[in-house]
């Protein structure tokens, strides 16, 4: 036995979605919108979507490399289990695997039991919902150890869709989706050239939540600078409020070199926050939070930390459980603001 196993896989996913924890299945390639002045993902790529038999075909590649792992894994006695001398055996046949960008992935997640999936890249949702709900009727079959599909989505791709036709992406597989709410407040939402407003992010979120997915939005704190940051957090609180989405994930803005924000922070037009100002400003965003979501910091950019030197708030993806944590969460912010704060090194 020896071939190939031609499937791509993109770059970009999120934290809860990487390592072994899933399947990294291309379904477009880039991002459909790509003018978010913030980000610095895909600027060089151009936008396509995959033909459906494409997406189908990756999917086959994936089975038969992992019925071919399984395969050398029964044949040295390891009954179809993950081993590293089925791993060896398996390079040994095929060696094109040592340079492939996607096998490693493949492998870790079977290792790791198979159970869920993330669609790159940036937007599946976007894909014509007949072509969508083919493509994760293909996956869950292919593999049906899955449990869970994942993927990006934009609340403004939603809100143009059919409450119909996303009942049916979600019953065919399609579990969580990820929005990038980055700020409700519809002046900062221009000017990063995010294409919503904060009532067309509700409407998105909104439609979701009715559709029956599991809802992770996004926001950045820090991202109206010293100019906007009242209206940054309040506005995007108002906004979450009514969504009432599943996750709230904290991602705080960091300008990106290459990107318009990192021009217009060299030029003087953005002035950053402190770190003490990031936690007024967080203060301020959850104070006004009205939801039953649970809100999360994980990711290393909520890197405040106590007097202690253990962190403000835990990076765990779970994340607190509002209302009944949301005393908690604003117990430790105001530890935090106790303690000089430091700006991490990846910030400067």
């Amino acid at each position: 036995m020896s071939r190939d196993y031609p499937f791509e896989t993109g770059v970009y996913r999120p934290p809860s979605e990487g390592g072994s924890a899933s399947l990294l299945v291309r379904f477009t390639r880039n991002c459909p919108w790509n003018h978010c002045a913030f980000c610095s993902m895909y600027k060089d790529k151009k936008f396509s979507l995959r033909p459906l038999e494409e997406i189908k075909a990756d999917i086959n590649a994936m089975a038969n490399l992992a019925a071919d792992l399984r395969a050398e894994s029964k044949a040295l006695g390891h009954g179809g289990q993950v081993t590293r001398d089925a791993i060896l055996a398996l390079l040994e046949k095929a060696p094109g695997l040592n340079r492939h960008p996607g096998a490693d992935m493949l492998i870790q997640w079977m290792a790791a039991g198979g159970k869920t999936a993330f669609l790159q890249d940036g937007n599946s949702m976007i894909i014509p919902p007949r072509d969508l709900i083919a493509a994760l009727t293909h996956l869950r079959g292919t593999f049906p150890s899955i449990e869970r599909i994942t993927t990006y989505a934009r609340a403004r791709t939603l809100a143009q869709r059919s409450l119909e036709d996303l009942k049916a992406i979600r019953t065919v597989g399609l579990n969580r989706l990820h929005l990038g709410l980055e700020t409700g407040d519809d002046a900062l939402l221009k000017q990063i050239k995010k294409g919503v407003t904060g009532d067309g992010h509700i409407e998105g979120g909104k439609k979701a939540m009715e559709a029956g997915f599991q809802v992770s939005e996004y926001w950045m704190p820090g991202l109206g600078g010293k100019e906007m940051t009242d209206r940054h957090a309040e506005n995007t609180a108002r906004v979450l409020s009514e969504i009432n989405p599943h996750y709230i994930r904290s991602r705080p803005f960091r300008p990106a070199p290459g990107t318009p924000m990192f021009d217009q922070v060299n030029q003087g037009r953005i002035t950053l926050l402190d770190p003490g100002e990031q936690l007024l400003e967080l203060r301020r965003m959850v104070r006004a939070l009205d939801v039953t979501s649970k809100v999360c910091f994980d990711h290393m950019g909520n890197y405040w930390r106590t007097a202690s030197g253990d962190l403000v708030l835990h990076h765990e993806y779970e994340g607190y459980q509002f209302p009944d944590e949301k005393q908690t969460v604003l117990d430790r912010i105001e530890q935090g603001l106790a303690f000089k704060q430091e700006p991490a090194r990846f910030f400067l």
